[in-house]
């Protein structure tokens, strides 16, 4: 799992490792690296409190994600909002409720689709030594589900950065990481 602040550089070019050597993803949509929005900012927030990524919290956790982000995190606040994110007493808070309360507008500085080009570098990528793209037109579902594809790498690769995305590339392979 790599930081979120390397998911961003500057270019929309991502170096993506591997077993065995390292390859190349880049892309023309300079809006993929743009800067946070405030809801984005406060979804990565709530996520890292989160460690199984199963979309909520502890309510304990309330306070310091508020704190985090910069919110009213007074006792008497927080506690309030307890009640109010978790009307059921389970003792969690989940993902969509605390960005509705939140965050209502929820704003998004990612297209919705965009093309993807990968590049391995190796010698039998690569046939009659002509160098080979694989493209594909990624598309960002609405759903906070991401689906898990074992076979799949380079799908849960990208995942990390953009965890509801589907690709479809252009050629019918995926690119493999090896």
């Amino acid at each position: 799992m790599v930081g979120s602040f390397y998911k961003n550089p500057i270019h929309p070019v991502w170096v993506v490792a591997s077993d065995t050597h390292l390859t190349v993803l880049f892309s023309d949509e300079r809006k993929l690296v743009s800067p946070e929005t405030k809801s984005e900012q406060a979804r990565r927030v709530f996520k890292s409190f989160d460690p199984h990524g199963n979309n909520f919290i502890s309510s304990d956790k309330l306070q310091e994600v508020l704190q985090n982000l910069d919110l009213v995190s007074e006792l008497e606040y927080v506690n309030i909002m307890k009640k109010k994110l978790d009307n059921e007493n389970l003792g969690i808070i989940l993902l969509n409720a605390f960005m509705d309360e939140f965050f209502p507008k929820e704003e998004s500085s990612t297209p919705d689709m965009f093309t993807l080009v990968n590049y391995n570098g190796l010698a039998r990528s690569n046939v009659n030594s002509q160098v080979h793209y694989h493209i594909g037109s990624a598309i960002l579902l609405e759903s906070d589900i991401k689906s898990v594809c074992e076979s799949n790498p380079m799908l849960t690769v990208l995942q990390t950065k953009w965890p509801n995305i589907e690709v479809n590339w252009w050629d019918n392979i995926t690119p493999s990481l090896n």
